[in-house]
């Protein structure tokens, strides 16, 4: 059996619930049903902006960055709304957050610094989504401008993630879409130079992946010790720069062999004199 005292307490317990739900029920319920309609907006609008911004010509990273701040903005003026109604004190709290704001900033300098270089990234576009790029020693083709950090896929397929503050400032290599084979070969000092960059020219107008509308470099590069070497500068897109030409050197070969033309190597001729004194 329950005493008075466990009795007495629990009904205070259960007046103050009672008390609390009839005070504040309303006003929780309001609050709940203000951020859910915030939400819906935000999500809204959100999908509103991204399908005007779609028809305008604008970087992927610059869109999405729009739409996130609308959404921000949309869901911190609903949660304002919402500790209002349920009477919360706004001033104090605003000057809480404000506090606040300027420790955390102190704490995450390097975050912020790669929130800056993002935005200067995004909106003075030095590189875009799908170019091939060189810096700090590394390379590979941007698949994604985030706020915090860009990434690169280099051609082993191998991802290199770049903080945005590495990138600013430092000396950058943009490729583009396209890139430029240096390949070379040699052929002998008796061969026909002149036929054999015919054969090369043929090969690169019936390689698909060699750019038509951009003239390769085809020329005598060097006179070697052994033989004349031919350099072969074509143009391809940036995904077919390693199959491009491993195909290249495979059907140059193909071609000189079935013209018997000599690829010359390294020789060296050795001469023994007094052989017999020796």
């Amino acid at each position: 059996m329950p005493t008075k005292e466990a009795t007495e307490t629990i009904l205070m317990v259960k007046d103050v619930i009672i008390k609390f739900f009839v005070e504040y029920g309303f006003k929780l319920f309001g609050g709940m049903v203000i951020l859910i309609i915030g939400i819906l907006v935000a999500r809204w609008i959100g999908k509103l902006v991204l399908r005007q911004l779609s028809k305008k010509d604008m970087e992927p990273p610059v869109r999405m960055l729009i739409v996130r701040m609308i959404k921000l903005v949309i869901i911190a003026f609903t949660l304002v709304l919402v500790l209002e109604k349920v009477g919360v004190a706004i001033a104090p709290l605003v000057a809480g957050i404000g506090v606040a704001g300027i420790g955390i900033g102190l704490a995450m300098q390097g975050v912020l610094g790669n929130v800056v270089a993002g935005l200067t990234i995004i909106f003075t576009k030095p590189f875009r989504v799908g170019e091939y790029i060189e810096l700090l020693s590394m390379n590979g083709r941007v698949t994604t401008i985030e706020l915090f950090s860009t990434t690169l896929v280099h051609s082993d397929r191998s991802r290199i993630v770049i903080p945005n503050r590495k990138i600013v400032g430092e000396i950058l290599r943009n490729y583009g879409t396209i890139r430029q084979l240096n390949l070379s070969v040699g052929v002998a000092y008796g061969t026909n130079v002149t036929e054999a960059i015919a054969m090369v020219n043929d090969v690169l107008a019936s390689n698909p992946r060699v750019l038509k509308n951009m003239e390769p470099a085809v020329g005598t590069s060097a006179l070697g010790d052994s033989g004349v070497s031919i350099s072969i500068q074509p143009w391809v897109s940036v995904p077919d720069y390693g199959s491009a030409a491993a195909e290249i050197n495979l059907a140059v070969l193909e071609r000189f062999r079935a013209a018997r033309i000599e690829i010359p190597f390294p020789q060296r001729e050795v001469r023994l004199v007094n052989i017999a004194a020796a």
